[in-house]
């Protein structure tokens, strides 16, 4: 199910419809509830992207494991 989601960076709107689990994992580090800045939006980029790199490599890892059995 899609959620419409607005988040007010620079104060300016922005609505996107994203899937409910998306949706936890955007507002982890932004806050609808006020406006945020440019560099708000990078760090919350910047967080997600750490966690994809570490969640990647630890799914490389188990596949090389497996691989030698």
């Amino acid at each position: 199910m899609n959620k419409e989601v607005t988040f007010h960076i620079n104060n300016m709107a922005y609505t996107i419809n994203v899937d409910e689990s998306i949706y936890k994992e955007l507002t982890k580090y932004l806050n609808l509830e006020k406006n945020n800045d440019t560099r708000d939006l990078l760090a919350a980029y910047i967080r997600l992207s750490q966690e994809y790199n570490v969640f990647k490599k630890d799914i490389e890892d188990i596949t090389n494991k497996l691989s030698r059995f």
